[in-house]
């Protein structure tokens, strides 16, 4: 008469861990499954979206910067600034992924923010020395087609940090997207100011400029707001 097989302690049921034992070619391979820690795919999602947003804005930026050099155009130099500290503020958010902390989101947000008031501050003041000593931008079709790529790569970025956000539910990084978005439009700008300096309106370099800077101020109220609510 044969025995009972021993029982192994571990009934199966609705919600209890089990382990399957899978013969393949004759040999054993257990594994069990379970959920993989949402806090893992998380920030891994994350920092692909901050990666990918920066190495967009920072390509963009470079660009920008190589036609600022040869145009000396204070629009497009504001607009530099804000791209490049754009990409920047993929930094914290980066760090605040990694570290799977609502509370280094949170705060990664206000990094943000304060990025985004420090390129205002700096873009004023490069505006005002405009105003204060004119002078005509060059090179006019490099500085149209730096206006359209920092259109393209900002729309690009507030695309890829919009969806992440709202599939991760972040606040700081829906915030990074209405930032980049914000950006696109004064890239826009950019392509105005050309035009416009081209009919013969040299001012309109600085004056697009200071819309621009303006523009970012806006951007930073609205990031602001999304930071607290959130």
């Amino acid at each position: 008469m044969s025995s009972p097989r021993p029982r192994t302690g571990r009934p199966d049921g609705p919600g209890q861990d089990h382990d399957h034992g899978h013969d393949h070619h004759g040999g054993e391979h257990g594994h069990s499954h379970g959920l993989v820690d949402p806090s893992i795919v998380r920030s891994r999602a994350g920092v692909r979206a901050v990666s990918l947003s920066l190495v967009v804005l920072l390509v963009a930026a470079v660009a920008q910067l190589f036609v600022f050099l040869l145009s000396d155009s204070v629009a497009l130099l504001t607009d530099v600034i804000h791209n490049g500290g754009d990409a920047l503020t993929a930094i914290p958010l980066g760090i605040a992924f990694l570290l799977r902390s609502r509370r280094a989101e949170l705060w990664a947000g206000y990094c943000v923010v304060a990025v985004i008031l420090c390129s205002a501050v700096l873009a004023l003041v490069e505006v005002v020395q405009r105003f204060l000593h004119p002078q005509t931008p060059t090179h006019l079709w490099a500085l149209l087609v730096a206006g359209v790529i920092g259109v393209v790569g900002n729309e690009l970025a507030a695309i890829i940090r919009w969806r992440a956000g709202r599939r991760l539910d972040s606040p700081a990084l829906v915030a990074d997207g209405n930032h980049a978005r914000a950006d696109g439009y004064v890239s826009a700008g950019i392509i105005l100011s050309t035009v416009l300096v081209a009919l013969g309106f040299p001012i309109a370099d600085p004056i697009i400029g200071l819309l621009i800077t303006v523009l970012i101020l806006h951007a930073t109220w609205e990031s602001w707001r999304t930071i607290r609510s959130g």
